[in-house]
């Protein structure tokens, strides 16, 4: 139904050809600080599209984005009773 997407980070010599990456993807965010642009596209064209985006002129660096690979449901690994002791509940043993 939709695409996966996956977002690269394109570090630029100079912001003042940004815009001419909207051609490749969305643009989700522009670090005028740092100099990149957060690109997001479909994960199929991925490759391709790093290769062209790094062949530019302007583009220093191209880094794809690692975050539909990691495991994004955590565990707690605390100790309940510590953490009700401390969150003001009292434990009931019986």
């Amino acid at each position: 139904m939709f695409p996966k997407r996956q977002a690269m980070i394109v570090w630029l010599y100079s912001l003042k050809h940004s815009k001419h990456l909207r051609k490749f993807g969305n643009i989700h965010y522009i670090s005028k600080r740092l100099k990149y642009v957060v690109l997001y596209c479909n994960m199929e064209d991925i490759d391709l599209l790093m290769k062209k985006i790094a062949s530019l002129p302007f583009v220093k660096k191209v880094e794809p984005s690692y975050r539909p690979f990691l495991k994004m449901e955590f565990e707690s690994k605390g100790d309940k009773e510590k953490e009700q002791k401390y969150l003001g509940y009292s434990i009931e043993k019986g």
